[in-house]
């Protein structure tokens, strides 16, 4: 292990060196001054880390995170003095990867913190697998739910997501099924929006034979089929209120029957649930039992609409181009970027990929312009108020300007522009502001 300048140590640098995930050690300035094997390893035959800055290194950024639109764990750690976690998009010689960061103040004597310990865990989801299934983005929203992601899943409370139709809360389930101690075992989505009152008990717990008419044999439950693993109940909210109370039981004593049967048995599983409906307003109105409601709402993960994603959506869009016309390279038009970047996706991710998937079909092409787009939603963009403001965007000299004579901060200014911070810095950047 080398180290640089600020010389930590001899024994903080030889701790590092015993811990088997990859490490590094930083000063208040953001220098690396020491990285353990584990971390050495991922940049074998790259550029050396030590000497360099941690955002240099993980971002490719020349500023630190924090300028540069992302949470910053140091500096939150500056600030609250403790050890900070978050959720990063990295770069890696492999790609770019989510790693979760933890932030560890090491100080001195005085007790002024002097150095940082940093710990990199990459989360288990292979970064192609998320391209494969469209959990994919590096917006502060979609980091932010992400980051939620990799808290609660490795226990086994119980997790709501609620948010906008098509933003993806199946895959989000997955992605907390497969960060899990379970992910070996079975994952198993209840769509209870498709079933019928009178079959709902017997989808999810099963029933014997001749327990009603029309059961010829025993059937067994999802419940049951969800053994040992996760049980994903989407459309949380159309349960019916006397299925709502054997389910409550299920959370509350782990136990059920099928029907037509006295056996109980017991059902080791974990619960997800998602819905779009407001089920607060449903438990004060009597639609929805108040005890599940807070048996299903240990730990609630709201999924942010498309259109609060900022630059995601063009990079979804090129994930699921991929997917969509696999085998032709298709690119988009700017004309269809610019459309893309103003429309307001009212059927969020769902509504893209449809939107896509069309474009496809009535390209001839290798290229997606307007004209392959659904002429009533290209109607609907030109004639509202786009997504993030009226006005266009600024050329390089209008935006070197506006950032020269602009009053408020960075962000203020992203916002004036409809903007991400992210894609504002990186223009002001490329302009040398």
């Amino acid at each position: 292990m080398a180290a640089t300048g600020n010389t930590p140590p001899s024994e903080l640098v030889s701790f590092l060196e015993t811990l088997p995930e990859p490490h590094i050690l930083c000063d208040r300035s953001y220098r690396i001054l020491a990285a353990n094997d584990a971390y050495r390893r991922k940049w074998e035959g790259q550029q050396e880390v030590v000497g360099r800055t941690c955002y240099e290194v993980s971002h490719r950024y020349s500023v630190p995170c924090d300028q540069a639109g992302e949470s910053c764990p140091l500096q939150r750690s500056l600030q609250s003095g403790q050890r900070e976690r978050v959720l990063h998009l990295h770069h890696t010689p492999h790609g770019e990867r989510l790693e979760n960061i933890e932030l560890s103040p090491i100080r001195d004597a005085g007790g002024e913190t002097r150095y940082y310990i940093e710990k990199l865990e990459p989360l288990p989801v292979a970064r192609s697998d998320e391209h494969a299934r469209g959990l994919v983005g590096r917006s502060p929203p979609f980091l932010a739910m992400m980051d939620l992601v990799s808290r609660v899943a490795p226990s086994d409370a119980a997790v709501l997501l609620q948010g906008e139709s098509g933003t993806g809360k199946e895959l989000v389930a997955n992605a907390i099924h497969r960060l899990s101690r379970r992910a070996e075992r079975p994952f198993v989505a209840v769509d209870c929006s498709g079933l019928a009152e009178t079959l709902f008990e017997s989808e999810l717990f099963g029933h014997e034979r001749g327990a009603f008419t029309g059961a010829v044999a025993r059937k067994t439950g999802l419940v049951e089929a969800a053994a040992g693993g996760t049980l994903f109940l989407d459309e949380l909210g159309d349960i019916p209120l006397t299925i709502q109370v054997k389910l409550l039981r299920l959370l509350e004593t782990g136990t059920f029957r099928r029907v037509g049967s006295s056996e109980l048995r017991t059902a080791d599983i974990r619960v997800i649930s998602a819905t779009h409906r407001p089920l607060e307003e449903m438990v004060r109105t009597g639609t929805f039992r108040q005890d599940l409601f807070y048996r299903l709402n240990v730990f609630p993960i709201f999924l942010p609409a498309l259109r609060e994603r900022g630059d995601d959506i063009l990079l979804l869009a090129e994930t699921l181009l991929g997917r969509v016309a696999p085998g032709r390279s298709l690119r988009l038009a700017p004309a269809a970027v610019d459309w893309l970047q103003r429309y307001d996706f009212p059927g969020n991710v769902r509504e893209l990929r449809n939107l896509l998937e069309r474009a496809c079909l009535l390209s001839d092409g290798d290229e997606i312009d307007v004209r392959h787009l659904p002429a009533g939603a290209v109607q609907q963009m030109l004639h509202a108020t786009p997504r993030a403001a009226a006005r266009a965007a600024p050329d390089d000299g209008e935006l070197a300007q506006l950032a020269r004579n602009f009053s408020g901060n960075r962000k203020a200014l992203a916002r004036y522009l409809g903007l991400s911070e992210r894609t504002l810095y990186r223009r002001l950047k490329a302009i040398g502001e």
